[in-house]
């Protein structure tokens, strides 16, 4: 596995930067000076998720994005210019939404655990983005809004994501006031997992990556998909399901590897199966 980690790709054009090291890619949002999620910001995003799904090198998915803004949720002005279409913009709001949504699930659904790293303003769809990772660490600057109320459009799909990170009460704040939160309130109510100073953001989240990097690829994989998929149900079946799974996981050669390392009290090595 040493070999696999060690290997680099980056790539700098385009909506979505894209940088792999050592089992972590690292994808930034490039839309100045927003990161709005524009179709083709999403397109780029998506394909980036799609190609690291089947990519046994990538073990750990980062998110991040430059500046002050991490992102400011849809280009509105890019929605807005399709009102003069026939169909008043039917059409377009309508695959907009759909690519949005399928990026979001594509998150959840990625095999492999995917951290937001927020260092500045995260709205809307935007703030759906972060609630869609499995983990977020914020920087002490970065604030987080549901502000679609405060222009006549709720935030229906953001909820969502929002709702099944935080308390119903802390998502209807959000959702019902439109107003900013910040770093510290969003730890609160369960947003993001820590809020550090800036200059230790990108520093925090690297210790982060890498101590997943270090666990058995299958067993992240066994175990994000159980989460999900358990949170969905109720308690005697989540408890049945939870089980079957156990099992399975207990016959994976990875699970014998650790066991065996954990009591001979030597360093697993991974072989994914």
């Amino acid at each position: 596995m040493a070999e696999i980690v060690a290997i680099k790709r980056n790539h700098e054009q385009g909506l979505v930067h894209a940088a792999l090291d050592g089992g972590i890619l690292r994808l930034t949002l490039a839309n100045p000076p927003a990161n709005a999620l524009s179709l083709a910001l999403m397109e780029a995003l998506q394909r980036e998720l799609d190609a690291a799904r089947d990519d046994k090198v990538v073990r750990v998915v980062v998110i991040a994005a430059p500046g002050k803004v991490f992102s400011a949720g849809h280009d509105l002005k890019e929605m807005t210019a399709h009102r003069s279409d026939p169909d008043r913009g039917r059409a377009f709001f309508e695959l907009t939404m759909g690519r949005c949504s399928a990026l979001m699930q594509s998150i959840v659904r990625l095999p492999k655990p995917v951290i937001a790293e927020v260092n500045g303003v995260a709205t809307a769809a935007g703030c759906q983005l972060v609630a869609s990772c499995d983990l977020a660490i914020a920087s002490s600057e970065a604030t987080f809004a549901t502000p679609g109320v405060n222009i006549g459009l709720f935030c229906s799909t953001p909820m969502v994501a929002l709702s099944r990170n935080v308390s119903r009460k802390h998502a209807m704040e959000m959702l019902l006031t439109g107003e900013m939160i910040d770093a510290t309130t969003a730890r609160e109510f369960g947003l993001v997992n820590r809020v550090v100073p800036p200059e230790y953001l990108n520093q925090v989240v690297t210790k982060y990556a890498e101590t997943i990097v270090s666990k058995s690829p299958l067993t992240l994989k066994i175990g994000k998909e159980a989460f999900y998929a358990q949170a969905e149900m109720g308690l005697s079946d989540a408890y049945d399901y939870a089980a079957r799974v156990m099992v399975e996981n207990m016959l994976a050669r990875d699970a014998e590897e650790g066991i065996g390392a954990f009591i001979g009290k030597r360093k697993p090595e991974w072989i994914g199966e």
